[in-house]
């Protein structure tokens, strides 16, 4: 890993006149995975968000390969990192070929078609992702994971050297859950930044290089999972009675616990 190519310091992000983020830092660079962790309510989406541009932000900055996010035009930001969103719209009738094409919107100007580079790099995304048995088949009769496959697809068609996921196994059974960590923690091992939130801690702790942890709106601790999970953070953050052993987060909630 180099430098970062996200660089967000001291985020601050108001939605409605509520303070959201009052604080916040998210650093990731290639072949690095980061797993953005924290409990229910405490601005990890919020943060990726604005990290990725979508979100306004009120203070702070955020940069990406050295550059402002406000001065980055949809063409340009969309070259620079993908966006895979925790739950997205499923257009009846649309393929799978057809879905993943709009990968490749930011390298196709207006009143342009794609060319043999543009479908070739839908190709090699699904390929990548093990959807190309599934290209002609209809987003509404895929399963949970086959369509988490399609999203990523989706993304990697944009070839932006950072992929960034809010909460990816949130609706995947435990197959498809463990068959989305290995997708991702391969293509951060080919050398994409890749940015996760997370819920589950212990795919968190096997699967992420860092891990930034996010409470009531401020990244509290950053560093490795055998940094972070530490049992006295744990028990304060999320009331849970946990140890790291050998990579692996056991976890056992505390009564009263949320």
């Amino acid at each position: 890993m180099t430098g970062p190519v996200l660089d967000a310091r001291a985020v601050e992000v108001v939605i409605r006149g509520k303070p959201i983020l009052h604080g916040a830092d998210l650093a990731v660079g290639g072949g690095e995975l980061v797993a953005v962790v924290g409990p229910n309510g405490a601005g990890k989406s919020t943060l990726v968000r604005a990290c990725a541009g979508i979100q306004r932000t009120s203070g702070g900055s955020v940069r990406w390969a050295g550059e402002d996010v406000r001065q980055l035009a949809g063409r340009r930001l969309a070259r620079l990192r993908a966006f895979v969103p925790q739950r997205s719209q499923v257009p009846a009738g649309l393929a799978v070929r057809a879905a993943v094409s709009v990968g490749r919107s930011p390298h196709i100007g207006p009143l342009r078609r794609a060319g043999q580079a543009d479908r070739q790099a839908v190709e090699r995304a699904m390929a990548r992702v093990g959807v190309l048995e599934l290209a002609e088949r209809r987003l509404t009769t895929l399963s949970g994971g086959e369509l988490q496959r399609v999203q990523i697809a989706v993304a990697l068609a944009q070839e932006a050297p950072t992929l960034i996921a809010d909460e990816p196994t949130s609706h995947l059974d435990l197959g498809a859950t463990a068959e989305a960590a290995r997708l991702l923690r391969g293509l951060a091992d080919d050398g994409l930044a890749i940015v996760l939130v997370l819920h589950d801690l212990a795919l968190a702790a096997a699967i992420a290089d860092r891990v930034v942890i996010v409470s009531e709106g401020r990244s509290v601790a950053t560093g490795t999972p055998g940094e972070v999970f530490d049992p006295e953070r744990l028990a304060r953050i999320w009331r849970v009675d946990a140890s790291l052993e050998s990579g692996a987060l056991s976890v056992a909630w505390l009564g009263g616990g949320r």
